[in-house]
């Protein structure tokens, strides 16, 4: 059987290709010839994953010294197969703690290493206020994405939950899970009462609310409330963000957004912030997006990015495909309010409920669907959590 190594060009190509070489690259995928590439296929950018004109899908990958972004962004991640790091002599000292601090990176690929530290432990004396309460905001017509949302954070650890929901679904919220809390808040002085306890560390709002004139009146109560509440911090997540797009949104958010995680995906992103070209790779769009809002924002898909405001970017590349599921999102977003309500900073705690919800998708298997996610993260933190 024929192989072909590609070693045509490598990670720093900047302009299509043409010619022979193109040639060359769509024959080999013409006649579905294995091929393995040397640092990256031809044809990708290496710092964006972006395909110039053509590249072929190779099986494997080899790569030196450190990933580039172009690993990790599709398309280019699924045209490079298994991708292998090697080490073939540079020596460690190139990046050695003067080099990097010359060169500040800025963009890392998804890693415990990177927040395992910052993540909470269990004391003998602690009590449940002091591992955090979040407040979720619950829908009346679509329960089900506020009670995922309520039991993934309590599975990362949150002391108390308590989802806040209309008189009307109050019944449907009850007949949940035991362990979440269910206030019946029918009107904006009943959330202004919710929000005045400085016990809310974290509130999530989003998930199942509809895009009424109430999820805004809602998303500003909130925000509001950071300004009594120093500590507490936010998830805006599904109909929060499409709300923030729209008229006074978007400013009323930049006030707010140092306390902030936004969540969206590609659809989201696109009407929260429409004035970022759609042409730029999707790393470039998460901090142009950061830098806009203030905020932490996690741009969800395969290859989920999570950028903060000063230019640091993480790459998530665990999630396997069958998180493409209705409710899976409503429990990240839970997973990060559940950190943040633990006292994660933003960044880090969106870059773990990133990964950890990635994780908890592979220990799920093939055919999860979203209320599995939950059951899989507690079994990941008890058994599996050393080997990550």
């Amino acid at each position: 059987r024929t192989l072909v190594i590609d070693a045509l060009f490598g990670a720093g190509l900047a302009r299509p290709l043409d010619g022979i070489a193109r040639q060359i690259v769509e024959a080999i995928d013409a006649r579905q010839l294995s091929c393995v590439a040397v640092d990256v296929p031809s044809g990708v950018q290496g710092d964006s994953g972006k395909v110039l004109g053509a590249a072929p899908h190779c099986r494997l990958t080899v790569t030196f010294f450190r990933l580039k972004p172009g690993h990790l962004l599709l398309p280019g991640r699924a045209l490079c197969g298994e991708t292998v790091l090697v080490d073939i002599g540079t020596p460690a000292t190139v990046l050695d703690a003067v080099l990097l601090d010359a060169i500040e990176p800025q963009t890392w690929r998804n890693d415990p290493a990177l927040w395992r530290s910052a993540l909470p432990t269990c004391a003998l004396d602690d009590h449940k206020y002091r591992r955090g309460h979040a407040l979720i905001y619950g829908g009346a017509k679509m329960t089900g994405a506020a009670r995922l949302t309520a039991t993934a954070a309590r599975r990362i650890g949150t002391g108390l939950v308590t989802i806040a929901a209309p008189v009307a679904a109050g019944a449907i919220y009850r007949g949940g899970e035991a362990g979440s809390i269910v206030a019946d808040c029918e009107f904006p002085s009943d959330y202004d009462a919710l929000l005045a306890d400085r016990r809310f560390t974290a509130v999530v709002l989003g998930p199942g609310l509809g895009r009424g004139e109430g999820t805004g009146r809602l998303v500003r109560q909130a925000l509001q409330s950071a300004s009594a509440v120093p500590e507490r911090r936010f998830v805006l997540d599904a109909d929060a963000l499409t709300w923030a797009g729209h008229g006074p949104g978007m400013g009323f958010l930049r006030q707010y957004g140092e306390r902030c995680v936004l969540t969206p995906h590609e659809g989201e992103f696109s009407i929260l912030f429409s004035n970022i070209s759609a042409d730029l790779n999707k790393l470039e769009k998460a901090r142009h997006a950061a830098q806009q809002s203030g905020a932490v924002v996690l741009l969800k898909g395969a290859d989920t990015v999570i950028a903060a405001p000063d230019g640091r970017a993480i790459i998530n590349a665990n999630a396997p495909a069958s998180l493409a599921t209705a409710g899976s999102g409503d429990v990240l977003a839970g997973m990060i309010g559940g950190l943040l309500a633990q006292g994660l900073e933003p960044f880090a705690a969106a870059a773990a409920g990133a990964y950890l919800h990635g994780a908890a998708g592979q220990l799920a298997g093939a055919n999860l669907v979203a209320e599995d996610l939950p059951q899989a993260l507690s079994v990941l933190l008890r058994d599996h959590w050393k080997s990550l």
